[in-house]
């Protein structure tokens, strides 16, 4: 298919970081990017101002450029907001609990710039206070695109009103690209040429509609291989809101490039590696919705779901048999080769193979405990579809790892996941991440060497933290389940 270059379209943005909450989100699961974090404001601002979503690239211009942060434990970090072009605004504890002034003084703000002369196209929220939610819900109201950037858990409404979400991990890589993220993981996307901080950037990228660009002539490439934008939130399976209803099921004939029946994570390795060593396809409407479906979602999607986001695109491929590939995972595979797919388990699914593997695809009879609740954590929550025998083992295996090595999250990470896949239990990369995440989340210190049990508890506390978050109403027996589900068996509900 030939397509015309259109122009770079040009966003007029502004940016308010709560920084308390971003910063100390940040120590808690990664002290190191919480630093560059606070110390290379100008560096991660360069990341976030070039970008592709569905519409194609764009540029982002931060007209304005807000930090709200206590002067009495963080002052220092004032003169690297101001060098990065920052105004600073001062909001010292106002009360015994130590709460700061930061979250009413960034609504008034973002208030007065939503109905000002200058017309912004863009909010863009760094914070994982859910108080902003009717801030956000402001903002769509007025037609204006919003993003959230967050350093710790996200309540699902907050999620649901923005246009892009980034996550704690997408965080910690935006700020920190060459670290990779994952040291020494193949199947994060990265080959044996060393080539992990690109496929670290392409993930931050794909979370903020960033480019982060890996020299003067990568942004081109980027531009084509990431799709950052709408929302990343919704529940697998769930159909996106563009795609047409109606629509047939995706044809799921095999596809030899593109099945992956149990070959185990050496297939994804492999596609990963073809699509470095093939020309990135040009550019179609199609291939970059489906691109930022795929690179946005929190999980693994039916393959019919990520068909009727194509056909809603161009409503050409159904009656041209796919444009000629016979099938959607064909056509997938050479317009989309960045994406990974497998037949099976039924009735088929796509993923991002620098974030999931197929340790993350449901197992035959469903991936969690067969309890409806268990379903409705997942789906709500974004919890990790773990069955109890996986998150059992995850949590063994991380209490024998930081009793042997210092606790570091992503060497930590990438262990644990190696020392499952030997106990014949594979676990992938960004649920092991999610575990992580949630245990600091919950206060346990992992430098700590806490027991097994330890690690179920508060892993447990901060998933039933969520559901009550997003308002489920569970009972002592829901409770009592969900805890001996996601601890693993390792503690009483």
């Amino acid at each position: 298919m030939t397509t015309t270059t259109e122009p770079v379209r040009r966003l007029r943005s502004a940016l308010f970081v709560d920084f308390d909450n971003v910063y100390l989100g940040l120590q808690r699961i990664d002290p190191e990017a919480a630093e560059l974090f606070a110390t290379e404001p100008g560096q991660w601002l360069d990341r976030l101002e070039h970008g592709v979503d569905a519409d194609g690239a764009f540029q982002r211009r931060f007209l304005v450029r807000l930090c709200y942060l206590n002067p009495a434990p963080f002052s220092r970090f004032r003169p690297n907001f101001l060098r990065a072009g920052f105004r600073v605004i001062d909001c010292p504890s106002l009360t015994q609990q130590g709460k700061s002034s930061a979250d009413i003084y960034l609504v008034l703000d973002a208030v007065d710039a939503l109905g000002g002369d200058t017309h912004f196209d863009e909010f863009v929220i760094a914070s994982a206070d859910a108080d902003f939610t009717p801030l956000a819900l402001r903002c769509r109201a007025a037609d204006r695109r919003v993003s959230i950037i967050t350093a710790g858990p996200v309540a699902g409404a907050y999620r649901s009103v923005a246009d892009t979400v980034v996550t704690a991990d997408e965080l910690a890589e935006l700020v920190s690209p060459e670290r990779g993220g994952d040291h020494g993981d193949e199947a994060n996307g990265a080959d044996a040429d060393g080539t992990e901080a690109d496929a670290a950037r392409a993930r931050a990228s794909a979370a903020t509609g960033s480019l982060a660009s890996a020299g003067a002539d990568a942004a081109p490439a980027a531009q084509q291989r990431t799709a950052g934008g709408r929302r990343a939130t919704k529940a697998a399976g769930a159909t996106s809101t563009a795609a047409v209803k109606g629509a047939p099921k995706a044809d799921v004939a095999p596809a030899k490039e593109r099945t992956a029946d149990a070959k185990g994570a050496a297939a994804p390795r492999a596609r990963a590696a073809r699509a470095k060593a093939q020309p990135t396809p040009k550019a179609s409407k199609a291939r970059q919705m489906v691109l930022q479906r795929v690179q946005t979602s929190v999980r693994p999607l039916h393959a019919s779901t990520v068909a009727q986001v194509a056909q809603a695109a161009d409503d050409q491929l159904t009656s041209s048999s796919w444009d000629g590939a016979g099938s959607f995972l064909s056509w997938l595979a050479r317009e989309v080769p960045e994406a990974a797919s497998a037949t099976k388990p039924a009735p088929g699914w796509v993923w991002d193979p620098t974030r999931f593997g197929e340790a993350d695809l449901p197992k035959p009879g469903g991936q969690v405990d067969s309890a409806v609740i268990s379903r409705q954590v997942v789906a709500v929550t974004d919890t990790p579809g773990l069955t109890t025998a996986q998150y059992g083992t995850v949590l063994r295996e991380l209490a024998a790892d930081v009793a042997r090595q210092p606790f570091d999250r992503a060497a930590t990470s990438r262990r644990v996941r190696e020392a499952c896949q030997a106990a014949g239990t594979p676990v992938g990369r960004a649920s092991v991440n999610v575990v992580l995440g949630g245990i600091a989340f919950a206060g346990l210190d992992l430098s700590s060497a806490p027991t097994a049990e330890q690690c179920a508890k508060a892993w447990a506390d901060n998933v039933i933290g969520l559901c009550r978050g997003a308002r489920m109403e569970l009972s002592h027996q829901d409770e009592a389940a969900i805890r001996a589900w996601v601890g693993g068996g390792l503690i009483d509900g």
